[in-house]
Parts: structure tokens; C-alpha cells; sequence
């Protein structure tokens, strides 16, 4: 990647954030779309905020998309979108402008850029009747946050047919790691564990593939980056399933936590998909990509970078 033009939309989001790092160490000239261009907003950027090229957009306005053109970027990673699964049901207008009409605006824009990689999600598979999931299932989408992500990959795959080789469809599954949101699970149970909080959850008999974000973005790059056209979606997996009930006791144990874990206080989320896994066999092949930081090793990590972050707001927290 060193001295191209490089895009990413979403840049100062958890796995972005992470993405772009990886592409300034590679000596890449970087551009992030933000919807808004303040260091306190984009608090992952901090430390590389005056090395990148900052741009204020929001991808569902047309006109406000100038100065991404303008940067003329040679590769484009697609990482913008409205991603609550849960939280979608009650934002569907929302979910559906930025994800799909977001992703058509943002091809516009960049007609004739050299690569772009459009990143997809898991949560496309839906209901499947068996498990690891492969690339030619047909997806199942279960909420209108999947929905719609399916939509801007589906418009990506009309994109893949006019111009073969220039666009990339990636399907990565749950990431976990540094920087990220407590709303999603991992975070939320370490940080719950490392204060003591009660633990409450759902009876956890689902599963999930996670996947430490290191790898993710060594998979995104790999892509953007390979010579050869790469015709329908790629899992990014790590091929290992893990339940949600085993996931709460194994951080609370490497936590150490006095944490009182609930299982079963919480009932299931509407349209649950049960089992998650993916098979990343393709990426394998194609790319020659596999995780490089296996589950516990990155659980350690992530683990860590939180107990850091409970120390430096609040050490008589961290000591209990």
C-alpha cells in the first residue's frame, strides 16, 4: 500500500480505526470519512489524527461526498455503516439510507478507483440450517441491520459483473479487540468483570465465531491487494465457535471477577440465529489469509487493554 491513495469510510469506527493504523504503517496516504471532523468525536484517531486526511461526510448525502473525490482515492475500503443489530429494528429508515443508499452514493463518487472492498458481515447468513457457513449459502438475513447490509452487497456483486477485479465482497465475523464499543458483548463483559458489576445474560446457548481485529484487517488488506479479479463474498473466520454462557465464565475467569454471572436472567433477542460459524477455506486459498492471533491470545490482549483503561480513569477501581 505504500504511497497510494487510500479511503476509509468509517475510519474512526472499532475495526476501522484499527485498519487505518495498519495502512499508515504501511506507508499508505490515508483519507477517513467521518461525520464528524472533531478529535474528541474520533477519539481512536488520536494518536494518528494529524497524519491522515479527514474528511466531514455523511455517506447518505450526495453533495456533501466533493471532497472525497476531490482526495481521488486508488483504494477504497468500505467500512461506514449503521451496525446495531438490535437497535435496527426501531431504526429501519436510518439502517436502510446508510447502508444501502450509502453504498450506492459512495460508488458514484469513486467510479474508476482500482479496488474497492466492500465489508459485508456475517449476520447476512441468517438462518442456516448447519454450521460452519460457506460462501455459496444462500444468506438469510434475520434483522434490517442484515437486510440492508445484504443490499449494498448485493449492489457491489452488480458492481463486481461491470468490472471485474475492481471490487472485493468480505464477510467477517465477530470482531473483538482494543478500542471497541461496550455495547458489543466481549467489552461489555470484561469491563462488568473488572468492576465487580453483576453479569446478566441470556441463557447463552448461542454461538458465535470471533475473530481477534488484527487478523480482520490483515484479511481486508490482503484483498485490497491481491492481482487477480475475487468474484463473490469471502468469510473472514476464524472457524471457531464459541457460546455466549462459555464466553461470560471464560472472562470472568481470566478476570479473576467476583462478578455474580447470571445465566438465563436475560430472554433471547428477536429472530436469534443460533449457531455462527464460518468457514474461511476461501480466504485460504485465495488469499492465502488465516487469523494470525488465536481466540485466547487476543482475549488476553483485549482484556488487558481495558484493565489499563479502568487504571487510568479510576485506579482504586482496577485494585478491587
Amino acid at each position: 500500500m505504500q504511497n497510494r491513495r487510500v479511503l476509509v469510510t468509517g475510519g474512526s469506527g472499532f475495526i476501522g480505526s484499527h485498519l487505518v493504523k495498519k495502512l499508515l504503517q504501511s506507508g499508505a496516504q490515508v483519507a477517513v470519512t467521518v461525520r464528524y471532523a472533531s478529535l474528541i468525536k474520533n477519539i481512536r484517531l488520536s494518536d494518528c489524527w494529524n497524519c491522515i486526511t479527514v474528511i466531514e461526510a455523511d455517506l447518505r448525502n450526495r453533495g456533501a461526498l466533493k471532497a472525497i473525490r476531490r482526495f481521488d482515492p486508488e483504494v477504497i475500503f468500505h467500512l461506514a455503516a449503521y451496525h446495531h443489530v438490535g437497535e435496527s429494528f426501531h431504526q429501519v429508515e436510518e439502517c436502510f439510507d446508510v447502508n444501502a443508499k450509502g453504498t450506492a452514493n459512495l460508488f458514484d463518487v469513486c467510479e474508476g478507483a482500482g479496488k474497492f472492498v466492500y465489508i459485508a458481515t456475517s449476520e447476512v447468513y441468517g438462518l442456516q440450517l448447519s454450521a460452519p457457513f460457506t460462501e455459496e449459502m444462500q444468506p438469510n438475513p434475520l434483522s434490517p441491520y442484515a437486510v440492508t447490509k445484504y443490499a449494498g452487497e448485493m449492489y457491489c456483486r452488480m458492481k463486481q459483473r461491470l468490472a471485474p477485479g475492481s471490487v472485493v465482497i468480505l464477510r467477517p465475523f465477530n470482531a473483538f479487540g482494543p478500542y471497541q464499543s461496550t455495547r458489543a458483548i466481549i467489552p461489555e463483559l470484561i469491563m462488568k468483570c473488572l468492576r465487580g458489576d453483576p453479569i446478566q445474560i441470556t441463557p447463552g446457548e448461542q454461538t458465535r465465531d470471533f475473530n481477534f481485529v488484527a487478523n480482520l484487517t490483515e484479511g481486508m488488506i490482503a484483498a485490497a491487494e491481491h492481482p487477480e479479479p475475487l468474484d463473490g463474498p469471502i468469510n473472514l473466520a476464524s472457524g471457531d465457535e464459541i457460546s455466549i454462557r462459555d464466553l461470560a465464565r471464560r472472562i470472568a475467569d481470566l478476570t479473576e471477577s467476583r462478578s455474580r454471572v447470571e445465566i438465563g436472567a436475560l430472554p433471547y433477542r428477536r429472530n436469534e440465529i443460533w449457531r455462527m460459524s464460518g468457514n474461511a477455506t476461501r480466504a485460504s486459498q485465495l488469499l492465502g489469509w488465516e487469523p494470525r492471533v488465536g481466540f485466547d491470545a487476543g482475549l488476553r490482549i483485549t482484556v488487558d487493554w481495558f484493565r489499563d483503561q479502568i487504571a487510568r480513569l479510576n485506579p482504586a477501581i482496577c485494585a478491587t
